[in-house]
């Protein structure tokens, strides 16, 4: 793993931290990094969830346009796919995530943060997709998770236009689910997730994909995965634990291994 990507565990919540000041600006390297990092927090067993957190300033003002900007059509063919893998490996844990946004999420940078299940912003955050601005459109997922997030309509008036939006227009849209002071950014976040430490890890991570790959079939076809994943899930011990908790006392947190 890169020094520009790192993952800290603490209490059952693994932050990936992004560090290349001043901007975060993602180079190979850093998708390199988070690739690296959404791998081993996914392996680890004491890590139940994740916060991507950028620091107080920033959370990552978009990819490193001057590593880009003499890219032939070629070496970019070699690199789009790298583009989107850093994105796919966040979006496809198989735990909670969770943005932390401070300062700016643009581009990349909100890409990342729509690749996590929920965002949290700070109240002077501005996110937004300027690529237009470049002659170009978003490339690590941004046209299909903001269009799946916000609607197809408002997904084209933030790409076609490159505009940022603040806090408060974001959490109207639905592009973050909370706004909170900067200084408690992190926190929020920490909170929002710390509810699945000690939790049916297995029960969660079946939960997620069912509605993530759901959101790309057809109801019938959705309803087959759901089927799948809910009989699947009466071979973890967590299933015995949770249904003789239930039967036995009635109420109450079960003691569940994550197993």
């Amino acid at each position: 793993m890169t020094d520009l990507v790192r993952l800290e565990v603490a209490d059952g919540i693994g932050t990936i931290r992004l560090e290349r000041p001043p901007m975060n600006a993602l180079n190979a390297e850093i998708q390199h990094g988070l690739v690296a990092a959404c791998r081993e927090a996914a392996e680890r067993r004491d890590v139940a969830a994740v916060v991507v957190w950028g620091g107080e300033k920033v959370f990552a003002a978009g990819a490193d346009i001057k590593e880009m900007e003499t890219m032939s059509y070629t070496d970019m063919v070699d690199h789009s796919a790298l583009l989107q893998d850093f994105t796919k490996a966040l979006a496809g844990l198989p735990k909670p995530t969770v943005a932390a946004i401070t300062g700016y999420a643009l581009g990349g940078g909100c890409e990342v943060a729509l690749a996590c299940d929920w965002r949290v912003a700070a109240d002077d955050a501005k996110l937004g997709q300027p690529e237009i601005n470049l002659g170009i459109i978003p490339g690590a997922g941004g046209t299909q998770r903001l269009a799946r997030l916000v609607g197809p309509a408002k997904a084209k008036d933030l790409v076609f236009s490159g505009r940022f939006v603040d806090a408060q227009e974001a959490l109207a849209i639905g592009l973050v689910d909370r706004v909170v002071p900067a200084s408690e950014v992190y926190e929020a976040s920490r909170s929002l997730v710390a509810r699945y430490v000690g939790g049916p890890a297995y029960a969660i991570r079946a939960a997620k994909e069912a509605i993530d790959r759901g959101l790309e079939v057809d109801l019938e076809t959705g309803l087959e995965i759901e089927r799948v994943l809910f009989a699947g899930l009466f071979a973890t011990k967590d299933q015995s634990i949770g249904m003789r908790h239930f039967v036995e006392k009635g109420k109450g947190p079960a003691p569940f291994e994550g197993a």
